[in-house]
């Protein structure tokens, strides 16, 4: 007892909530200079649902703007859905959507999933929207003045079977320089070599199986080239990862190609200005999206994209990509900017590719897992710790091992986190839950040493070194509560050490909050602190009343990879109850305005509504909804009709269709209708 009342210094109630000078060379420095900062993700797809593959990119970003952001620094993320492009054209038709009508929905599930994991973004746009398409237009333009853009005929893949000419992903075959097999037309996965779809070798359409012919087109080029001097600087200045710079150099001193930026008719995209049947490549109009939706978050809070993204604003520019996609943000987007108004990315931080239990993603494999597919199984701010402790600044595939998450959550977070408070708190508990006035300052110093090193490392995108660091102080922490033995002390003593403890717990949970921002804000909810940033560290809780400890996280068992996708077994076990998205698509649904109604003759149920749809006509139906309305009560009213349902012959006569009616437990009856402003014979969607 004596040993342990040796290193115990009383804290005077006036200075416990006081703040410690952060750039104490004991603490090193916390908080620089504010800084302006704009961070991207790179956009998904709107042609699918969100993957643990994409999760990667979006948590990694997400943790370094958290970061920031309690660092007391301005930051803005931006990021957007990708809605170009050959492949949704040729999703929605087969759909029988409109493209526009098939990308909203994906939008909004893919702004669902993202916040399933805690991912948040300033604004979530779309590329296809009135600012993308002005700013296309605008920077196609500019370079246009500028001598970047020339027109010749090129000789394209034109599938004779679909009538068309064949979009890169369309044409499959071998690498031309590797020889590598199933590649898509616009570039190889294996050895990152760029080409045109017509240099394949053996190649295919993949919409009709057949042998593309070659044809003629004349295309709109950018003229690469011209840059090269811009790019080279670029390259000098920019803050880009030295492996990463170097490809990017080799691509530049080598054979650089001029950039196809346009795609001939049917393609869904913004047209060319100037151009007839000419449509924007997907690649121009996406990473202007980062642009588009700085612009529309620009204008709902009262700014500019200029004083955003002009080239004298104060902003950063931060962009996070996959390595797949590093030539188009490394030349072409850059060699785009520089001959706009527009400033260059100030960084552009590349990571690699997700493999699951150490296959690649495959549904035929089962290891490819959709993010509500993992949120549904396991608790999503796990798998941000787990990508966390993985990731660093370095170009390195990471692969989501089950086994490992679990063991890794269970030896981390359960096993030397929340350790320390639930080992704590029954001897708080014994003093009313209050807090001891007093604190070990040698332990609690010696815990805080790490603090600047942390955040530096989590600066730097070294998430798995600041964990590591985290739970070095976490198990350092455990060991002091082992040595001490609070249980054999008296209680003022088991309660000094008890405090000690919960607040270097305490500083790991902020030092936490941007990796796994739910779990640690619970946890400090219960020590009574919300919104908490690197500025609550110094803080000393003491003298304070906090709330019983609850447990927030428990053991995980180990997870199969069949766990995923048991939704979808049932789904397939109970298919006869379901209808699928293709079927529902069928069914057309229209307002109509009842024109006439009446009683029929010898039916309990029925009654006989003429409708009118606008420009389609009138339709006769017989709807069974006799003992909720009166049909004099109908005519004039909105209602919602099963245009397309075959028609069907009934006794009383021909009914043309079905009214939508709803019905509850009583028997009740309900007709659905549309809201008011609704146009006879509109569709519903």
């Amino acid at each position: 007892m004596a040993d342990a009342i040796a290193i115990i210094f009383l804290i005077p109630m006036e200075i416990i909530f006081s703040f410690i000078i952060l750039d104490s060379p004991e603490h090193g420095t916390l908080i620089n200079k504010l800084r302006k900062i704009i961070v991207t993700s790179a956009l998904p797809y709107a042609n699918g649902d969100i993957h643990v593959g994409h999760l990667l990119e979006h948590i990694q970003t997400d943790i370094w703007v958290r970061h920031l952001r309690m660092s007391d620094h301005y930051v803005l993320s931006f990021c957007a859905d990708d809605a170009h492009g050959a492949p949704i054209m040729m999703k929605a038709e087969e759909l029988n959507l409109k493209p526009e009508d098939f990308i909203g929905p994906i939008r909004e599930a893919h702004i669902s999933s993202l916040a399933k994991f805690g991912v948040e973004y300033s604004n979530y746009h779309s590329t296809h929207s009135s600012e993308n398409q002005e700013l296309s237009n605008e920077i196609y333009l500019a370079a246009k003045d500028a001598g970047y853009i020339f027109k010749k005929e090129i000789e394209q893949c034109f599938d004779e079977t679909k009538g068309m000419f064949l979009a890169d992903r369309y044409v499959s075959g071998d690498c031309p320089k590797c020889g590598a097999v199933d590649q898509y037309g616009d570039g190889c996965d294996k050895c990152g070599e760029t080409y045109s779809a017509t240099e394949l070798l053996h190649p295919k359409s993949t919409l009709t199986g057949s042998t593309p012919i070659l044809k003629n087109s004349e295309h709109i080029f950018f003229d690469l080239g011209q840059s090269k001097s811009h790019l080279k600087n670029f390259l000098a200045t920019a803050s880009i990862q030295k492996p990463i710079v170097a490809k990017l150099s080799e691509w530049l001193d080598g054979d650089l190609k001029s950039w196809d930026i346009s795609r001939d008719n049917p393609y869904f995209g913004f047209s060319i200005p100037g151009e007839n049947n000419k449509y924007f490549y997907v690649w121009v109009d996406a990473p202007i999206g980062y642009l588009a939706a700085a612009q529309n978050w620009a204008v709902s809070n009262k700014s500019t994209l200029d004083s955003l993204w002009g080239n004298d604003s104060e902003y950063e520019i931060h962009h996070f990509i996959g390595k797949d996609i590093t030539y188009f943000h490394g030349l072409f987007w850059p060699a785009l900017l520089q001959a706009s108004k527009y400033k260059l990315p100030t960084n552009i931080h590349v990571h690699g590719f997700i493999t699951v239990n150490g296959e690649k993603m495959s549904k035929s494999k089962g290891t490819f897992i959709t993010a509500d597919q993992f949120a549904e199984v396991c608790n999503p701010e796990l798998l941000r710790y787990y990508y966390a402790s993985k990731l660093n600044s370095k170009i390195e595939d990471l692969d989501l091992n089950l086994d490992d998450l679990s063991q890794k959550i269970n030896s981390d977070l359960v096993g030397k986190f929340s350790n320390i408070f639930s080992r704590s708190a029954p001897f708080v508990l014994k003093n009313k839950n209050i807090l001891a006035l007093a604190v070990d300052e040698i332990h609690l110093n010696a815990a805080r040493k790490f603090e600047s090193e942390i955040c530096i490392h989590l600066e730097a995108k070294d998430y798995s070194k600041a964990l590591k660091l985290i739970m070095e102080i976490a198990d350092n922490t455990n060991k002091y509560i082992n040595e001490l033995k609070p249980w054999k002390l008296d209680d003022e003593a088991a309660l000094i050490v008890a405090t000690t403890a919960i607040n270097v717990f305490k500083n790991l949970c902020i030092l936490l909050l941007p990796v796994i921002p739910v779990i640690s804000g619970q946890l400090l909810k219960m020590l009574g602190i919300t919104n908490a940033t690197y500025g609550d560290l110094p803080k000393i809780l003491a003298g304070v009343k906090i709330e019983e400890f609850q447990a927030v996280l428990s053991r995980v068992e180990p997870i199969n990879i069949n766990q995923f996708h048991k939704k979808d077994e049932r789904m397939e076990d109970r298919n006869e109850d379901f209808i699928s998205i293709d079927d529902f698509m069928k069914v057309d649904m229209r307002v109509a305005e009842v024109i006439e109604a009446s009683h029929v003759e010898g039916a309990d149920k029925l009654i006989a509504v003429k409708l009118n749809l606008g420009e389609l006509g009138e339709k006769s139906v017989f709807a069974g909804i006799k003992s909720a309305y009166d049909p004099t009560d109908l005519v004039g009213k909105l209602v919602v009709m099963a245009y397309n349902l075959a028609p069907r012959k009934m006794k009383f006569g021909i009914s043309d269709g079905m009214i939508l009616a709803a019905s509850d437990s009583e028997g009740g009856i309900f007709v659905i209708s549309p809201d008011t402003g609704a146009q006879p014979g509109q569709r519903i969607k």
